[in-house]
């Protein structure tokens, strides 16, 4: 059986419910889930974000001006990612939520306010393992249930490993 696409199945799908822009019937009953699990994973990297700023500002030692500049660096590839998340759930019809009210309990990670600069280290290197596991689940649930989704979670993924590496050679000195 060759493969071939069902014309009269695309016709069919590109045609009902047009204001939902890029998103037709084949999403299933997921989108709301996958909404849901994208909205934990943005307040997750705002509050990753916030994190890295406070370490940025505040880390003092002999190493803290290299660590520094790279925390930074993290913070801003952390609002990168929230960036992309806030924009896929607009994509995907939904509301990204930034409500500062509710960002603690809706995150994986925590906040820190550690001063010590090993302490920094630590926090930020539990919250990429955190985030590592949590991109891994979300990219195992998702599957092929929502490619495109899947896909810009990959590579969410394969920053925050980099960022764990990175962090681990740190504590390592």
């Amino acid at each position: 059986m060759p493969l071939k696409l069902d014309e009269e199945a695309l016709r069919k799908a590109a045609t009902a419910d047009l204001d939902e822009g890029p998103v037709t019937p084949g999403y299933g009953p997921w989108r709301e889930d996958i909404i849901k699990l994208l909205n934990s994973a943005l307040a997750t990297e705002l509050v990753c974000v916030l994190r890295y700023k406070r370490h940025y500002f505040t880390a003092e030692g002999l190493e803290s001006p290299a660590i520094a500049e790279e925390l930074l660096v993290h913070a801003n590839e952390e609002a990168a990612h929230a960036d992309l998340i806030a924009e896929r759930i607009v994509q995907l019809g939904g509301s990204p939520d930034f409500s500062p009210n509710t960002l603690l309990e809706r995150s994986h990670a925590d906040y820190d306010e550690s001063s010590n600069l090993r302490d920094m280290l630590h926090a930020n290197l539990v919250a990429e393992r955190i985030a590592v596991e949590s991109y891994r689940q979300m990219v195992e649930l998702i599957g092929d249930k929502d490619p495109t989704t899947r896909r810009m979670l990959e590579g969410i993924l394969a920053d925050e490993e980099e960022h764990a590496d990175e962090i681990r050679d740190w504590l390592q000195r």
